[in-house]
């Protein structure tokens, strides 16, 4: 391939603007089309009727007014104005005509004016003509052709507006179907068509369709909530029994192994329980001003891991990076991100506060490509990860309840990257739903994946 081929090849296509992609656009454009050319069509038809009619009379006029002529010219009479044997300004190929022994007619202009030839054979080869006021089917012509055209632009203009006033209303209804559905993909499952217009056609089909799925869905995701809740609240009671015992049994490694269980079983329930209270929208912000360094500083000591800490970005008046925040949901955030980062990554682990943005990377293998592409899922991981899946997902939960923009990716230079970034001083966005475990992220969305 030469470097002309290759410069081709890499050059951009010209590509239409986005709003020519849309049904209403493309019926428009189907519309405009068709009516002109059906007004194409039918002025045409007319246009030939009323010229070959036009033109028809006054040939037949000419006709009429060459045999009398040629009857003045055989009995030795004087020829009107306008006729006469070879006269100047006749068309050469009806001169032509007549000298070959036919007769014809012909429109051409005598004297600056359109008129009406028609010729026939004399005497010695010469042709005797006649010319015949063309002015008048020539207007008649001209004001035909400005009818069709007046008539034609009203035509498609009235057929255009009606087009679109339907056309828009359909669009207008799918656009509709359209923000519902992705409502309903973002986690509000109450939000329905009610398409009420009274219409029976595909897109009322299509709403009505909608609006049942919704109605299933809701009906399903809730009743797995209430089993999710109750099934926490009902494990609570034997495990905290199950611990106590577990503290009577004397001390050894059969000791210790029930007590770890009995620690997982109970930290299970306590995410269980935690997803449940977020997917019910049941969580309150406590906001209040902290140094977000210290909040980072205080997540890694809770979390016991050897997890480095470093600031970025500028300060302020009193050398601390401050915002409004609530602090318990914060550094659950940060807590989970970073026992994410140390069960699944590999050391260092690095949290990084650069302003408004908290970023928790590794040195590990990164993340799945599934995590990257459907976002946070319970009891789904890798299969070489022994966790359930939790984690991330409560941080996905806390983040949109803060309003914060939590965010996943891979490094190209290695390594796993989970970025939080808080919202602005006008304060956090309303308590939202997290996604579901097995819903897709929408575009656009804030929500990370979950590992």
């Amino acid at each position: 391939m030469n470097d002309t081929q290759r410069g081709e090849r890499l050059r951009p296509r010209p590509r239409l603007p986005a709003w020519t992609s849309t049904l209403t656009w493309k019926a428009t454009v189907f519309i405009t089309l068709m009516c002109c050319g059906l007004a194409a069509l039918l002025g045409c038809l007319v246009h030939g009727a009323m010229t070959r009619q036009t033109v028809g009379a006054a040939r037949e006029k000419a006709l009429t007014r060459l045999d009398r002529s040629i009857e003045t010219y055989e009995t030795g009479g004087r020829m009107p104005r306008g006729e006469g044997v070879d006269p100047a300004g006749l068309p050469p190929e009806l001169r032509a005509l007549a000298a070959d022994g036919r007769r014809g007619t012909a429109v051409g202009r005598y004297r600056k004016r359109p008129v009406m030839w028609a010729a026939g054979p004399a005497a010695h080869g010469s042709v005797i003509a006649v010319s015949v006021d063309f002015r008048a089917s020539e207007r008649t012509i001209a004001e035909l052709d400005r009818a069709i055209l007046g008539s034609s632009a009203l035509a498609i203009g009235g057929t255009l507006l009606i087009g679109a006033l339907v056309v828009t209303r359909i669009t207008r209804r799918l656009h509709l179907t359209a923000q519902v559905a992705r409502r309903i993909s973002t986690g509000d499952l109450d939000a329905r068509v009610d398409d009420r217009t009274g219409s029976k056609d595909e897109v009322a089909a299509v709403s009505q369709a909608l609006d049942t799925m919704a109605a299933s869905l809701q009906g399903k995701l809730e009743a797995e909530q209430r089993f999710t809740a109750d099934v926490a609240h009902e494990l609570r009671t034997p495990l905290t029994g199950l611990n106590a015992a577990a503290e009577l049994l004397p001390p050894g490694r059969p000791a210790e192994l029930v007590r770890d269980r009995v620690r997982a079983m109970r930290s299970l329930t306590e995410d269980l329980l935690e997803i449940s209270r977020l997917e019910t929208r049941g969580e309150r912000l406590e906001l209040d001003s902290y140094d977000l360094a210290d909040l980072a500083a205080r997540a890694i000591r809770a979390s016991g891991t050897d997890t480095a800490l470093e600031v970025r970005g500028e300060r302020g008046p009193r050398g601390a990076l401050r915002v409004e925040t609530d602090r318990r949901r914060l550094e659950r955030i940060l807590g989970n991100l970073v026992a994410n980062a140390h069960s699944h990554g590999a050391a260092p682990v690095t949290l990084t506060v650069d302003g408004r943005t908290l970023t928790v990377t590794d040195s590990g293998p990164g993340y799945p490509e599934y995590v990257l592409t459907t976002g946070p899922q319970r009891f789904r991981t890798d299969g070489t990860s022994k966790g359930h899946g939790l984690g991330l997902t409560i941080a996905a939960g806390q983040a949109r309840v803060l309003g914060a923009a939590l965010a996943f990716r891979n490094r190209e230079a290695g390594g796993a990257e989970a970025r939080v970034t808080l919202p602005g001083p006008a304060g956090p966005a309303a308590t939202a739903l997290p996604r579901r475990r097995d819903e897709l992220p929408a575009p656009g969305s804030s929500v990370p994946p979950a590992r």
